[in-house]
């Protein structure tokens, strides 16, 4: 009968409720770093999602990390005294959520503003707090989920590199990694043997429309949220208007389902697979549309100029990029004996164009253009960084793409089952 009763189960229910959450083997240790008030709310909602789940996790600290743009860590205790007017009603339902007085304490600022061409600058309150929590005496890693720039993450590994043997890295790259280029950039040259997870793509498959029409992303929000509690009207208070993005929202999934210790298996936060190499193509010339550039890699620009007794830290040149956004600037740095250089990492498939602009005459007005191609990795380079064996990243399986994005079907798959389980969250607050 028990076996009857299981076949029945297996035929008639569908898979998806099979193969939904299975509750990772130990609560991870979490540290996030976010750019939360930048130029992209989605953090806002990210973070709302965090703390409605927030007993999933073991946290140990919110870092404000603004590498692009504005931000700031009055940000995250915004969005805390929201959750402290919820709290009530939330905790009536799930005992264990974090107290937001205890959020507050580990509430730390990071790094503002791009790191130079080395990569790191100086200690901040975010980078010492990652150090000390690594240093923790535990048997479980400490997972870093970046949701935005890299900046504190290297500053840490630069101040205290034994520590990369302690941690974990879930970043969301993509578009921050093409602001992060020399952080990213001195974190792969330098630490081979970190453990890092590199989600280029595959996370754009959460916000996604190939879904059912009452969780998409413009109905899910007046379906299922619809100013619920405080947190709810603060997720329509911004441009999005409602509209489901959370594109950080997967490396919480990721650390909520499955096995993090095992990127290949499946998670709500999607599957990837092994990378040996990080591309990096140097050019010591101008780009023509002869040249392709693989997207989510480094084109590394070098020109050479007059010799100068300038402080290498602070930019002294411009690229500036002519993209289907639009206008775009890119900081280029003297790195010494008359030569000059800059990282440009693209997010996806296009031409671009660009133009130099400085100060400096011999720099000034040079240009180029080249295309970007949809594959990552992209072909192999000889002066590409050669990593460990602990770095994973999108699945190239042509069949995983969702529509341009490389991966998206791996996190796409899970978008149902993780929005209608935060749907009976949302209704505590009703």
């Amino acid at each position: 009968m028990k076996f009857y009763l299981l076949l029945l189960s297996v035929l008639f229910f569908p898979s998806s409720l099979l193969l939904s959450q299975k509750p990772t083997p130990t609560k991870p240790r979490v540290i996030v770093s976010t750019d939360i008030g930048g130029t992209d709310p989605d953090d806002n909602q990210s973070i709302i999602h965090l703390f409605m789940y927030s007993e999933k996790f073991n946290l140990e600290g919110l870092i404000s990390s603004p590498s692009y743009g504005e931000g700031d860590k009055k940000e995250i205790h915004r969005m805390i005294n929201l959750y402290e007017k919820d709290f009530p009603a939330l905790s009536k339902h799930q005992k264990n959520l974090a107290t937001p007085q205890f959020l507050r304490t580990i509430t730390k600022q990071g790094a503002k503003g791009l790191a130079p061409f080395k990569g790191y600058v100086s200690p901040t309150e975010g980078s010492e707090w990652i150090i000390k929590s690594a240093k923790k005496k535990s048997k479980e890693p400490l997972w870093i989920l970046v949701w935005g720039g890299l900046e504190d993450v290297a500053q840490a590994l630069h101040d205290a590199p034994e520590i990369q043997k302690n941690i974990k890295v879930f970043w969301i790259g993509g578009p921050n990694k093409k602001w992060s280029a020399n952080s990213y950039a001195y974190i792969v040259a330098n630490f081979p043997d970190l453990w890092f997870v590199e989600s280029n793509s595959s996370y754009y498959g959460f916000f996604s429309d190939h879904t059912e029409n009452d969780i998409s992303n413009k109905n899910y929000y007046k379906n299922y949220i619809n100013e619920a509690g405080f947190l709810g009207k603060d997720f329509k208070a911004n441009r999005y208007r409602g509209n489901v993005k959370m594109g950080d929202t997967p490396s919480l999934l990721y650390m909520m389902d499955g096995d993090p210790n095992n990127p290949e298996k499946e998670s709500w936060g999607g599957s990837y697979e092994k990378f040996t190499r990080s591309p990096r193509t140097i050019y010591e010339r101008n780009l023509t549309l002869k040249d392709t550039v693989a997207v989510f890699s480094i084109a590394e620009l070098r020109f050479k100029g007059p010799k100068l007794t300038i402080d290498q830290d602070k930019p002294c040149f411009k690229m500036v990029v002519k993209a289907k956004i639009g206008e775009q600037s890119w900081d280029g740095y003297y790195v010494g004996d008359g030569n000059y250089a800059l990282r440009y990492i693209p997010k996806q498939t296009e031409t671009i164009n660009y133009e130099i602009r400085s100060d400096i005459k011999e720099l000034d007005k040079q240009s180029g253009q080249f295309f970007v191609s949809n594959v990552w990795p992209g072909k192999p380079n000889t002066t590409d960084y050669i990593l460990g064996k602990n770095y994973y990243t999108d699945k190239q399986d042509p069949e995983l793409y969702d529509n341009l994005w490389q991966g998206g079907k791996t996190v796409l798959k899970w978008r149902s089952d993780v929005l209608r389980d935060w749907a009976k969250r949302w209704q505590w607050l009703k």
